[in-house]
């Protein structure tokens, strides 16, 4: 079994160290301890993490209509919360998600990434004026 040390295992989850420590206190990741009380991570639980990071946990579940790939751009934080902006097909989409969401998520700029759309109303305005008269 591959043991690796909490900032290589940090860099292959492209998360940070502290966050990864805390997933590891919150129980998210199983570590291992050392005699030495070093936490280490089994490479196949980086294996497990990474499949449902791309899978995003239950994605294939959602429709295709109200989920939009495309590659993060921007991600800045401010207080508790954190926006993403993603470039869908030349369309820039941004969300506002907390802080903690975003420590969790680990969004990195050239990441690609899954807009999902909740609405209960969608509204259309035309980009052109309307002529009189015809």
């Amino acid at each position: 079994m591959e043991l690796l040390k909490l900032r290589d295992a940090a860099e292959m989850l492209n998360i940070s160290y502290p966050t990864l420590k805390q997933w590891i206190y919150r129980g998210k990741l199983r570590s291992i301890k050392t005699p030495g009380g070093h936490h280490r991570i089994a490479r196949s639980e980086i294996d497990r993490i990474t499949s449902v990071k791309a899978t995003g946990g239950n994605l294939q579940s959602i429709s295709g209509r109200n989920k939009l790939l495309g590659r993060i751009v921007e991600v800045q934080t401010e207080g508790l919360l954190t926006q993403v902006t993603l470039d869908v097909s030349g369309q820039i989409v941004t969300a506002i998600i907390t802080r903690q969401s975003a420590e969790e998520l680990g969004p990195r700029k050239g990441m690609s990434a899954y807009a999902l759309i909740k609405a209960t109303e969608v509204m259309i305005a035309t980009a052109q004026k309307r002529q009189r008269g015809k």
